[in-house]
């Protein structure tokens, strides 16, 4: 299982778009991956829970990711909101 603490800097924080575009990278991959926020857990692959987060920009997001293709998609998922949801 791999875990990362990231502050959310995107000007709009997780609203739809970059939900959508979080939801469409998770999916991709067999891992589970979840993010938590203020004591909750979302799951990253389901659109409505993403985007019930509620995330801000400027606000902390602790995402979880744990199984066969893990680091692929923990690097991947990081990379992705750590440069504002822009994909590679």
């Amino acid at each position: 299982m791999l875990e990362k603490t990231i502050c959310v800097t995107n000007e709009t924080g997780i609203h739809a778009r970059p939900a959508a575009v979080l939801v469409k990278v998770a999916m991709r991959y067999k891992s589970d991956i979840y993010i938590y926020r203020g004591g909750n857990e979302y799951d990253a692959k389901s659109i409505m829970n993403v985007m019930s987060m509620g995330v801000r920009k400027g606000e902390e997001i602790h995402l979880q990711v744990s199984g066969t293709d893990e680091t692929e998609a923990f690097q991947t998922l990081t990379a992705l909101i750590e440069n504002d949801f822009k994909e590679a």
